[in-house]
């Protein structure tokens, strides 16, 4: 089964509202299309009798290695479309050794994710993806969470001064989640009851001293995300971070930006080397992998396809997807010649029509 097949029947077993709320986007939903076809605007140019019987596609990540460059990226309310949610989610990254980034918008904890993570694998990769609040002690008490649910990285997601604008929630009229379903990180932070759940934090006033304050203290490793400027991507590592990803929020939110890999050159440029860059944003072909690792990226992350996974077919369909992309990957990094992920180069990339990618 493709990840495209997969897709459509996820929208055979969901409803129509948690259907749109998962393939929707921003405004006229041009970035979210464009993101994907971005791919398709590039080719890869093969080396020949270069390669190797074997292949290695580890990559080491901020907090976590694993054996491919595909991680799980921060989607929202999992619940919604599996009775098993994030944990099913999280068995299946564990399983095929794969980072599973959790968010704040989890409807699982963030303490009940890494335990099921660990029902799956000894040592799990788990990332946690927060906003800034604009309240600091807020922030810091999502971050305590993660630390003291174990996990390895923090990803602070900087593209959402203001919640976008999702045409397709708005027209179903789905602006809150169902009784029963929560943001269970948001649950009896600073300034709420044991039992109070804390709105989601976007807000247009929080800045790059933010932050900083934000994650002073902690020992994790600290990506952000939801960079595509050249000059963010320079400041963010300015303010200590550990990785940049490349990333337009699935063009959930500014529907004027450009596709995500088509911003990930000028990035790596900037980035120099000095800490890894990541990308997310329609990323749905083995070969979209391997484009946006010889673009300069160590990995890349999904979402949307591994919540079809998840709906279609539980823990066995994000398994699916995972393993689908890292196969695939290997197989073209084989027809590239290549024998590990840094034999992809710039070079290795060309404009369909012949020009190059730079």
């Amino acid at each position: 089964m493709t990840l495209r097949e997969l897709r459509h029947r996820a929208r055979k077993v969901l409803g129509p509202i948690p259907y749109d709320y998962v393939a929707g986007g921003a405004g006229e939903e041009r970035v979210l299309a464009d993101n994907e076809k971005a791919f398709d605007r590039y080719a890869l140019l093969p080396r020949v009798l270069s390669g190797s019987e074997t292949r290695d596609t580890a990559v080491d990540l901020p907090g976590a290695r694993q054996a491919a460059p595909v991680l799980v990226a921060p989607t929202a309310f999992h619940r919604l479309v599996h009775r098993d949610g994030e944990r099913a989610t999280a068995r299946a990254a564990a399983a095929e050794g794969a980072v599973l980034v959790t968010g704040t918008a989890a409807t699982t904890a963030v303490l009940d994710v890494v335990a099921a993570a660990r029902e799956a694998a000894p040592r799990p990769p788990v990332w946690f993806q927060l906003y800034l609040h604009p309240r600091g002690e807020v922030t810091r008490a999502l971050v305590w969470r993660a630390e003291d649910a174990g996990c390895t990285a923090l990803v602070v997601t900087v593209d959402s001064p203001v919640f976008g604008r999702h045409t397709r929630d708005l027209r179903n009229g789905f602006t809150d989640l169902p009784p029963g379903f929560a943001a269970e990180n948001m649950r009896g932070l600073p300034g709420a009851g044991p039992d109070a759940l804390t709105p989601i934090p976007m807000s247009p006033a929080v800045r790059w001293p933010d932050l900083a304050e934000a994650v002073r203290g902690t020992s994790l490793p600290v990506l952000v995300k939801g960079v595509l400027h050249p000059d963010d991507a320079k400041l963010a590592v300015e303010h200590g971070a550990a990785g940049v990803i490349v990333s337009n929020h699935g063009g959930r939110q500014c529907d004027a930006v450009p596709a995500a890999v088509d911003c990930l050159p000028a990035v790596t440029e900037a980035v120099a080397g000095r800490v890894p860059v990541l990308l997310d944003g329609g990323v749905r072909r083995g070969s979209d992998v391997a484009v946006a690792l010889a673009l300069g990226a160590s990995a890349v992350g999904v979402g949307r396809p591994v919540v079809w996974g998840l709906a279609a077919e539980g823990e066995t369909g994000v398994r699916r997807v995972l393993a689908t992309l890292r196969d695939e990957y290997d197989h073209t990094l084989a027809l590239c010649g290549g024998r590990r992920n840094a034999d992809l180069t710039a070079d290795m990339v060309v404009r369909n029509g012949g020009a190059g990618a730079r």
